[in-house]
């Protein structure tokens, strides 16, 4: 009988627990998602929705001194301004054999810029409250500092990656079309 209570205590528990964090969201991180997402939302409108279009289109042109900036720049004004996962819509402005290494860009930026910027992607967020959680437990001070290092390293991995994905892409093309750029 006891090890049937204890079970059911335990059961019992676990919902509580959940409630208590949801507790926790609520007061805490819910209402900056909330009124970031509106800041956010105000700067677009501020800066006027055809500028960010123009800048999105300027990103796009042709030429190796352009690929940090469609992969790095273009992806950060995507996801910051129009989070996940609205922010694919920017490769609509690139040319076709760009339009892979954007996405691979953007998607593989969604997680980094959570820690500083936690509107972007509120999929992510449980999972870097989750490291931050973990890294407040042994040096408290450190959150914000590894924060701005992740989304640092974020950007050289999605230049990376965006290259990466730009030779792949080329490479298939020219097989598909028979050598044929």
């Amino acid at each position: 009988m006891d090890a049937l209570v204890a079970g059911a205590e335990a059961f019992i528990q676990v919902f509580r627990t959940a409630a208590d964090v949801f507790v926790g969201f609520t007061t805490g991180i819910i209402p900056i998602v909330v009124v970031f997402l509106t800041a956010v939302n105000a700067l677009v409108k501020f800066i006027g929705e055809e500028r960010v279009e123009n800048f999105a289109k300027w990103a796009s042109q042709e030429g190796w001194m352009y690929v940090p900036v469609r992969y790095t720049l273009l992806a950060f004004v995507a996801v910051f301004m129009l989070t996940n996962p609205v922010c694919y819509t920017f490769g609509t402005f690139l040319p076709e054999k760009n339009k892979p290494a954007f996405y691979d860009a953007a998607v593989s930026f969604v997680h980094p810029i959570t820690g500083i910027f936690p509107h972007a992607n509120g999929g992510e967020l449980f999972v870097w409250l989750g490291i931050a959680a973990g890294v407040e437990m042994v040096a408290p001070d450190m959150v914000t500092a590894l924060a701005v290092r992740y989304l640092l390293a974020g950007l050289v991995v999605i230049l990376i990656r965006g290259i990466v994905t730009d030779i792949i892409f080329s490479i298939m093309w020219k097989s598909r079309q028979g050598g044929a750029a």
